[in-house]
């Protein structure tokens, strides 16, 4: 399929930031965006890159009323020559469609997909932030726009593809985190849309976010759904413990978004020579583990953050500390190593870098 190019008037286009330590997450977006239109029997078609704009839906467009919105999260780096690199694309261009299977929205052409990724990245370029830590976020959605009410699938979506620079996604830094241990609430049942990234799992996770805000925490621990005592996810993120000589964290049941990152993670530490086991965990083995001694590091991993330290536990009123509040020496030596892959500055064993430019 064609991609046309429309791009922005030059007296349209916006200031590039100066300072980089003050990109903060996603408050910021470049001149222009992918868009691309689906309908049922006619397929894709008007495949664009054009000027940034807001989009314009019908009020009964299906996505505002029964919840057909799934999205991704990738980023675009630069090397120390100026290299334009993306890691592990191909992973979240499978699992969107993946999402897109579990919620009977459109397929989207891999190759279509990965194409429009590759030219907006590369006419935003001059977008792309230096330091390290920093990055072009990209964020590619799908929405059903069919103007309709009632329930079923929709027979039409949009497409469309944002980019903005990004620094740390924590003011903090590479510091441990607190996070907050619900039992109140969960983020996902078997059998549910636990394993897909459709923005209803986000919206249902707000409330007791900011419960454990309030009290001063960065993010929830998740515990299944079934029993309420397995650690699930941390937020935006999947968890993982440090347990004597293992790397431990919760398996693929469906319930967990099998995160890009935490496939990384668990491909690197067996590289690296670590023991790494996907295998359930009760909250009251974490907490036994911690009284013994043996639970040396918690941390969890995403695109975002890539790799978050937690110093600190709160689980039934009360606050447990992990390694005395100091980030791990695994989770330091992880965090290095994949950020040193996807600005180019090491060696790729894994196949994970995909330079564009």
């Amino acid at each position: 399929m064609e991609i046309k190019i429309i791009k922005a008037l030059p007296e349209k286009m916006k200031a590039k930031p100066t300072d980089e330590s003050k990109l903060g997450f996603g408050k910021i977006f470049t001149d222009h965006m992918f868009t691309m239109q689906y309908k049922e029997g006619q397929g894709w078609h008007d495949a664009f890159i054009e000027p940034y704009h807001p989009l314009q839906l019908d009020p009964t467009a299906m996505c505002l009323h029964y919840g057909q919105e799934i999205f991704e999260g990738l980023k675009a780096y630069r090397g120390e020559k100026d290299e334009i690199y993306l890691f592990r694309p191909t992973e979240n261009i499978k699992r969107m469609n993946v999402s897109a299977e579990k919620l009977c929205m459109a397929h989207i052409d891999e190759e279509v997909f990965f194409e429009a990724l590759k030219k907006l990245v590369l006419l935003e370029k001059d977008w792309i932030p230096r330091g390290i830590g920093t990055s072009l976020y990209i964020r590619p959605t799908l929405v059903a726009t069919e103007a309709a009410l009632g329930v079923h699938p929709a027979n039409e979506y949009l497409f469309f593809i944002v980019v903005g620079p990004v620094g740390a996604y924590y003011a903090s830094g590479f510091a441990p985190t607190k996070i907050y241990v619900s039992e109140e609430y969960v983020r996902a049942a078997p059998g549910g849309t636990g394993n897909i990234k459709s923005a209803g799992n986000y919206a249902m996770s707000l409330y007791a976010s900011r419960i454990a805000s309030n009290m001063g925490y960065t993010q929830v621990l998740w515990l299944d759904a079934r029993e309420n005592k397995y650690v699930e996810e941390v937020g935006t993120s999947n968890i993982f413990f440090v347990i004597g000589d293992e790397l431990i964290t919760p398996p693929l049941a469906g319930t967990i978004l099998p995160g890009v990152t935490r496939n990384s993670v668990i491909q690197l530490a067996s590289h690296l020579g670590v023991k790494v086991n996907e295998k359930r965990l009760s909250m009251d083995e974490v907490i036994d583990a911690l009284n013994k001694g043996t639970l040396k590091e918690v941390f969890a991993s995403g695109t975002a953050a890539v790799i978050s330290p937690v110093g600190q536990i709160y689980f039934r009123k009360k606050e447990y500390l992990i390694n005395g509040g100091k980030t791990g020496a695994l989770s330091e030596k992880l965090f290095n190593e994949i950020l040193q892959i996807q600005y180019g500055m090491k060696e790729d064993p894994f196949g994970w870098r995909v330079q564009l430019a």
